[in-house]
């Protein structure tokens, strides 16, 4: 019940205030500097949909967790946000755009936005690396610093696909409250999901990812599911509903390449879905092994945020990705155990 002052006691994002009695969420939102549309509001556990902000008042001892987008992808595609899809796509029969749950893309390079020195720069990154998706994190507003920049102020989700993610989340009830906070943020239903199983290696938790994403399909999310590099995993994530397969390629963050080739191809050779590795790749030419594999695309952070110039690296892995697209869909020589001659011996002097 209210003080004597007319106040009640909440708890923001882990900060006690003491704020007027009867004050909406809406309200709070705008007197710690958030504007109520772009934020979501969670209420002791339970998501506050957008649309009552101004009618759910405050009560003494509530839990009120305040969320947005923040550069995210550092720990390892959110959809297009709303009524947002892909661009547009012209049906030319050397179109080699890919779909995924219903939205098409040109480009097969999927960006990160974490571990950049700024959001300036990550900006820089995505418009030379092409990419019409990146990955976001959600995380709690900062409501000690009003000033703070802000993702979308420099990267428009009305002109880039903001695509959810998980990271950071080691059990499926936190993975699921995330995105459903993401969904009441952004109105975004294509997510990414990953739950990690320990600190160390970053590998994904398999029976807590397949118990997440049967949930969330259920609850009409269509999430893109970053697993591990099993073709039987894959297969049973394709079955609950996951609506892409994203295997690593190596550990997270570790730039090692693709560790298993024939793993991969054989999750490709096996899904329905699009297939795209996340995670593991340090440079172009592992983009392009990726794409040779049959990877419908990749997704990649900490290889171009942690480079020395991340904004030229963008550009290459661009072409890396693109380049290992063509030669998939050339078709590789067959390789063979001697030599032969490309020049014919016939008529030989």
């Amino acid at each position: 019940m209210p003080h004597t002052d007319g106040t009640v006691t909440i708890t923001v994002n882990g900060e006690h205030k003491r704020v007027a009695a009867g004050l909406s969420l809406a309200d709070l939102a705008s007197q710690l500097g958030l504007v109520p549309e772009k934020v979501a509001v969670e209420r002791n556990l339970e998501v506050v949909p957008r649309s009552t902000l101004a009618q759910v008042e405050v009560e003494d001892g509530d839990e009120i967790e305040i969320v947005h987008f923040v550069g995210g992808g550092d720990h390892p595609v959110a959809g297009g946000g709303g009524d947002h899809a892909a661009a547009p796509m012209t049906e030319a029969a050397d179109d080699d755009s890919w779909e995924v749950a219903g939205k098409r893309f040109r480009s097969r390079l999927i960006v990160g936005t974490g571990k950049y020195k700024d959001f300036a720069q990550n900006a820089a990154a995505v418009e030379a690396a092409g990419a019409e998706i990146v990955t976001v994190a959600v995380r709690r507003v900062n409501v000690s610093d009003r000033n703070a920049p802000m993702l979308t102020d420099y990267i428009d989700p009305k002109k880039i696909t903001y695509l959810p993610n998980t990271a950071g989340c080691f059990t499926a009830e936190d993975a699921i409250r995330t995105l459903r906070l993401a969904r009441e943020a952004g109105g975004w239903d294509l997510v990414k999901l990953e739950v990690l199983g320990e600190a160390k290696t970053l590998y994904p938790d398999m029976v807590e990812t397949l118990r997440a994403t049967e949930i969330l399909a259920r609850e009409g999310f269509k999430p893109m599911v970053y697993c591990v590099d099993d073709p039987i995993a894959a297969k049973r994530l394709e079955d609950v509903g996951a609506v892409a397969i994203m295997p690593l390629g190596a550990p997270i963050g570790s730039g090692l390449g693709i560790q298993n080739k024939v793993t991969i191809r054989l999750i490709v050779e096996g899904a329905k879905v699009p297939v795209l590795v996340d995670a593991g790749v340090g440079t172009a030419s592992e983009a392009a092994v990726a794409m040779e594999l049959g990877c419908d695309g990749v997704l990649m952070n900490t290889a171009i945020a942690e480079a020395r110039d991340p904004v030229l690296m963008a550009r290459a892995m661009k072409a890396g990705v693109e380049a290992g697209r063509m030669a998939y869909r050339a078709g590789r020589m067959g390789m063979r155990r001697y030599a032969d001659p490309s020049s014919p011996l016939a008529g030989l002097i």
